[in-house]
Parts: C-alpha cells; sequence; structure tokens
C-alpha cells in the first residue's frame, strides 16, 4: 500500500523545524474514499512538473517541501517551494495537512 511523507523546510519556523522528522501517513489507514482522492492527487501531482518563471526573486520566508511517495516497491521525490509550486503540488500539500496528525 502507499506511504507518503512530508517534510518541509525553510521559512520562518526553519529552526523549529530543524531536525524534525518527516509526517507519515500510510494510505491503507484511510477510509476508501480518502485514500482514492490521495491516489488521483498523487499521480496528478507526478505528472504536473513544478511552476516555472514564478517568484525568480528569493523570498526570505518561503517554505520547501518535500513529499515522498512509496508505493508497490517504488519511489517518488516531489520537492516544491512557495515560489514554484504548481496547483497539482498545492492541492495534495493541502490535502496531507488536513489528514496528517
Amino acid at each position: 500500500m502507499m506511504k507518503i511523507s512530508l517534510a518541509k523546510y525553510g521559512g520562518q519556523t526553519a529552526g523549529m523545524l530543524l531536525g524534525r522528522a518527516p509526517r507519515v501517513l500510510e494510505a491503507d489507514t484511510l477510509p476508501p474514499p480518502a485514500a482514492q482522492e490521495l491516489a488521483r492527487l498523487v499521480e496528478t501531482a507526478k505528472a504536473t512538473a513544478a511552476a516555472t518563471g514564478v517568484g525568480l526573486g528569493r523570498a526570505r520566508d518561503m517554505m520547501s517541501y518535500t513529499i515522498t511517495v512509496e508505493d508497490s516497491g517504488h519511489q517518488t521525490v516531489l520537492k516544491q517551494s512557495d515560489t514554484n509550486m504548481s496547483p497539482a503540488f498545492r492541492n495534495l500539500l493541502g490535502w496531507l495537512e488536513r489528514h496528517m496528525k
């Protein structure tokens, strides 16, 4: 089954995030409709590249995010930041933020 981890870096809380383990979500612990929605969001984010040319200046409070997806022995790592986040990545990140404890 699918396992997803979320790590955050930077921003105003950078010092508080140092050394903090990524949050992890096991898809098989979700109700079937939520697991299906998560799978759809993951596939869409994997198929969509980060935005380019957006916010090219350095933002002091910029956060970076790493979403690691482990599924059927394969690992996919998605990395984006506040300045280059695609809508698909933003949707997945938002869903994870709401469902991870």
